[in-house]
């Protein structure tokens, strides 16, 4: 074993809080271990945004960004933990993204990432996306979404039903396709179908308050 490859088990056993302080003094390997261990945290909160109507994978990028700001930024002095510091920086860049996203399309996603209040100064840069915002819209959004995918969840298949709990839960295609026994393609055909039918029923929802 390499001294890299004993090094990265051993950060693997360190709390959060404690890799975020070596990634901040610039320690790279720290700083990969706690990406990962975040990765389906990301994929979590980005993902009833894209199916409701976000444009691309790009989300997940967005949630990335924020998790690395989350991760750079962290003060273990502050009274939250790191997990509930990096979902609000996850949650503001993606809220970010959104509202970049439909600022000119009008669509249900614009003001929809839930919203979070800060246990922090809010001086970080994690925090800038929601300045001047109304909460109570952030709020609003934040049940629209999840009003929608309950509805939606009425109109799917069994077999859809649970591609859609896997998927909310942050799997990737193959390890949807791994639990449900199922090929990748049958699994993201799947995912294809649930998009349609989240987006025909937020499409029925603006037009029937018109």
């Amino acid at each position: 074993m390499s001294i890299n490859e004993a090094q990265m088990i051993a950060y693997a056993a360190l709390p959060d809080e404690a890799l975020s302080d070596l990634a901040r003094r610039g320690d790279r390997d720290a700083e990969e271990v706690l990406i990962k261990r975040y990765n389906r945290v990301v994929r979590q909160l980005a993902r009833p945004y894209y199916l409701a109507g976000g444009d691309s994978d790009d989300l997940i990028q967005e949630g990335m960004i924020g998790l690395m700001c989350g991760v750079r930024e962290y003060d273990g002095q502050r009274a939250a933990s790191f997990r509930t510091f990096a979902e609000i920086c996850i949650r503001n860049r993606l809220y970010s993204a959104v509202r970049a996203a439909s600022r000119d399309k009008h669509t249900p996603l614009n003001q929809s990432v839930p919203l979070e209040i800060p246990f922090f100064d809010g001086q970080s840069s994690c925090f800038g996306a929601m300045a001047g915002e109304n909460p109570e819209d952030l709020i609003i959004g934040r049940e629209r979404v999840q009003d929608a995918l309950s509805d939606v969840r009425k109109q799917l298949s069994d077999f859809e039903a649970k591609i859609l709990g896997y998927y909310l839960d942050g799997l990737t295609i193959r390890e949807m396709a791994k639990a449900v026994l199922r090929s990748p393609k049958s699994v993201d055909n799947a995912v294809q179908r649930i998009r349609r039918k989240a987006a025909r029923h937020l499409q029925a929802g603006d037009i029937s308050k018109g």
